[in-house]
Parts: C-alpha cells; sequence; structure tokens
C-alpha cells in the first residue's frame, strides 16, 4: 500500500514538470510548498528572479504539504540520484539527514555569511563542519497567556505552575494546554520545559543525556502539571488544533503553540479570547533559560542537479531580505536578525516585533543528527509512558536514553560528527 500511495505522489508531483520554456534558458527545478496564498507569493518571487536574471527559468514544482508525503518523495527521488528538483524546501530537521547521506550540496562553494542569520537556524542546517541549507522563514515555539486573568506572562516555570493550578478558582478548566500526543509534537513541547531546566537531549558531541538530573526534572514538572489537574488528561492525545480550540474557546489559561495561532485566536467571530490574550517566551527555572523550540524551512541544492550555479543564485534570491519580509505576511518569522529593525516588519508581523525578536531569540534546534527522526520516535514512546502514568519519569527517561544510545552506536553517527564528513560531500 505505501508503494502505491508513493507511485501515486510521484505521479501528482512529476506531472507538474511539463512546461518548459520554449527558449535556451537553464531551467531551476524549484520544489516544496506551492499551493494557495504560498503557491501565489512563490510565483510573484520567481517572476521577480526571472526579470532580474534573465538567463534562468525556474519552474515550480508542488509537493504534498504533508510533511511525511513530502519527505517520503524527497527520499525515492534522492535516493534514485535525480537531478530534478534542482531546489528542495526542507524542513529544519530533515538537512542533516540529507547531507549525511550525500544528497546535499554543501554551500561552502558560495561562502553564505552565516552571520546574518540567527545562530539557531544556521546550527539546525550545519552538519559535519558544512553549512547545507539556507534558512527561509522560522517557526518557533511560544506561550499563549490570557490577559483578562494574569497582570503579566509567567516569568518562571514556578509561576507558570501557580497560575496553572490557581485557573478553577478563575472559573477556567483548564490552568495549561500544549502538544502531547505521541508525535513530533510532543518532543517540540519537551525540548522548551526541558530547556528551561537546563537539559539537553543530546550532548555537542553527540552523547544521548535527555535522561540528566535536568530532564528528569523537566519531565516530572510536565507530569505535575496532568496530576495535580493544572492541565488535563485529554491533551495526552492532543495535537496542535485541539490545543489551540481549548484555549480559543476559552477553556483554558495558557497554551503552548506555534505563531500560526496568533491570526486565528484575534477573530472576534470565532474566538472568545479575542482581544483578551497575549504571547510570551516559554518562561525558564532556576537551573535554566527560557528555550523556544525552532521550526520552519531551509533551502537546500540537490548534490545531482545539472545547475549547481544557477540554483545558488535562485536560493540566494529567495531568501535575501526583501523576499523573507514579504514571505513573512504569511507565517513564520524571518531568520536574519537584521529584519528586525526594518520598520516594515512592524506593519507585517501580528505581534509587536520586539516581543517576536525576544522569542525568536530564544530558539533551540532538535539535535542536528541523520537519525533524528528515528531518535525522536523512540523518545516520544518513553515520554508519553511519563505523562500518562505508566511509568516514573526518571524511569521513562532512562529508558529512552538506554534504546537511542543503543541506535547512536549501532549506526555510528558519533563518528560521523566527530568529523568524517558526509558521502558525496566533496561532489
Amino acid at each position: 500500500m505505501r508503494t502505491l500511495v508513493l507511485a501515486a505522489l510521484l505521479l501528482v508531483a512529476t506531472s507538474c514538470r511539463s512546461g518548459q520554456p520554449d527558449d535556451r534558458r537553464t531551467v531551476v527545478t524549484f520544489s516544496g510548498s506551492a499551493l494557495g496564498a504560498e503557491g501565489e507569493l512563490l510565483t510573484r518571487h520567481v517572476a521577480r528572479f526571472e526579470q532580474a536574471n534573465p538567463g534562468i527559468h525556474v519552474r515550480i514544482q508542488r509537493t504534498p504539504d504533508d510533511a511525511t508525503q513530502r519527505h517520503q518523495l524527497f527520499v525515492q527521488w534522492l535516493n534514485a540520484r535525480a537531478g530534478e528538483p534542482d531546489i528542495l524546501q526542507l524542513d529544519v530537521v530533515w538537512t542533516p539527514e540529507f547531507a549525511a547521506a550525500g544528497w546535499l550540496l554543501p554551500l561552502d562553494r558560495w561562502k553564505p555569511d552565516a552571520g546574518n542569520f540567527f545562530p539557531s537556524t544556521i546550527a539546525a542546517n550545519t552538519w559535519a563542519g558544512s553549512q547545507f541549507a539556507v534558512p527561509w522563514f522560522m517557526d518557533v515555539g511560544m506561550l499563549y497567556w490570557r490577559t483578562d486573568l494574569m497582570r503579566a506572562a509567567p516569568a518562571s516555570m514556578d509561576e507558570l505552575a501557580a497560575e496553572a493550578r490557581s485557573a478553577r478558582a478563575k472559573r477556567v478548566p483548564y490552568g495549561i494546554v500544549w502538544q502531547s500526543a505521541r508525535y513530533e509534537g510532543l518532543v517540540t513541547s519537551f525540548v522548551e520545559f526541558l530547556g528551561a531546566f537546563g537539559g539537553k537531549i543530546l550532548s555537542d558531541d553527540g552523547r544521548v543525556v535527555v535522561d540528566s538530573p535536568e530532564g528528569v526534572r523537566a519531565l516530572s514538572f510536565m507530569r505535575d502539571l496532568i496530576t495535580s489537574g493544572a492541565a488535563p488528561t485529554d491533551i495526552l492525545t492532543w495535537h496542535e488544533e485541539e490545543s489551540r480550540f481549548a484555549f480559543q474557546n476559552g477553556a483554558a489559561a495558557m497554551m503552548r503553540n506555534w505563531p500560526y495561532a496568533v491570526t486565528l485566536l484575534k477573530q472576534p467571530r470565532d474566538s472568545r479570547v479575542a482581544g483578551k490574550f497575549g504571547v510570551a517566551p516559554m518562561p525558564g527555572a532556576a537551573a535554566g533559560a527560557p528555550t523556544a523550540t525552532l521550526g520552519g524551512s531551509a533551502l537546500a541544492i540537490n548534490a545531482f542537479t545539472a545547475h549547481p550555479d544557477a540554483a545558488w543564485k535562485v536560493v540566494e534570491f529567495f531568501t535575501a531580505p526583501e523576499q523573507m519580509l514579504d514571505r513573512s505576511r504569511l507565517s513564520g518569522y524571518p531568520p536574519r536578525p537584521v529584519l528586525y529593525d526594518d520598520p516594515r516588519l512592524a506593519t507585517i508581523l501580528p505581534i509587536p516585533v520586539t516581543l517576536a525578536r525576544s522569542i525568536v531569540e530564544r530558539a533551540v534546534p532538535r539535535p542536528a543528527t541523520p537519525i533524528y527522526s528515528q531518535l525522536s520516535e523512540l523518545l516520544q514512546i518513553d515520554l508519553h509512558r511519563a505523562l500518562s502514568g505508566q511509568v516514573p519519569p526518571e524511569r521513562a527517561l532512562h529508558d529512552a536514553a538506554r534504546a537511542m544510545n543503543a541506535l547512536v552506536e549501532r549506526t555510528r553517527v558519533r563518528e560521523l560528527t566527530a568529523g568524517r564528513g558526509p558521502r558525496g560531500a566533496g561532489r
């Protein structure tokens, strides 16, 4: 069945490759989100690029917006060493995986200036000492809080817990909600609590350290919010939208979610909290710091492209400040710090620019490793077991660390991290 689904998706995607211009221009194929407003924006940027670069034609190759389906398509094409698409829109956690497989060109030859971007976005797109993708837009986790129930956003995890536990006295069913179903959203939520208490999933040299005392304190804190009634047990099945609906309907005092919810919550006709909420960074605890899980997309060049220099021109243009500013009108935040000093951004973002910057500056990438997806799947199992009360948090994290360490040893990924470099990096 999976093969049939992939074959169907491949047929849909390749059917969009027709329409090559009847001229001698270099054709560069871009593959990523191209539906609705995103497609319209991309078309405008392509027209703008082609006007400035008349010798290059950019062909848009639509792929499914579903991340899993897009990932499967990219893996199928790249594993077959296909030269198209030339440019790939990657989820922020895919870059090390594709780079280690030898599917992406390192960007060293074009010398992109990493200093023009927030460090977290460069770290997420770097593997074995080389940058393999250019940040395109950022997504970051943030705390939503009710301004009619609190005088200010919690400044610490202790304050967050106190506000969450007092919600029922204010006739609000839930103190705080987040994403706790067994999927990637659970890990993104955990990363923020983990960072708040000073913990990490992997150390800088690739060792699994999620079961550190800091990790145990973070997971115990999350579990205590549920057992105390400050967070509902229902969140064990919740994704982003279930969390949003609870907050939007006035059933929660606080929520951890992504920036997309801001605009939806502001609509008076659909939202009971319109005009009654604010956003802030997730707070820190005594041993850690406020942390926002990094999400978003980056643009990378297919290692098998026939037109690497032309592809780079497109990537460079799409990730230039002017196009990023335009892109911010849709969703996500620009990964270039300089744009937060541009007065135009204040007219675009749905929250104050200074507030947005205070959140994105706290962005932390998930571990930049080619086996991140497998590590995450293992971690999700034991996080969920702890939050649902099946095992104590300490045992859950020890079990997770044991399974994750076995995977690290089996794949020998730490040797690659130590500087062996990706296959095909010298192409």
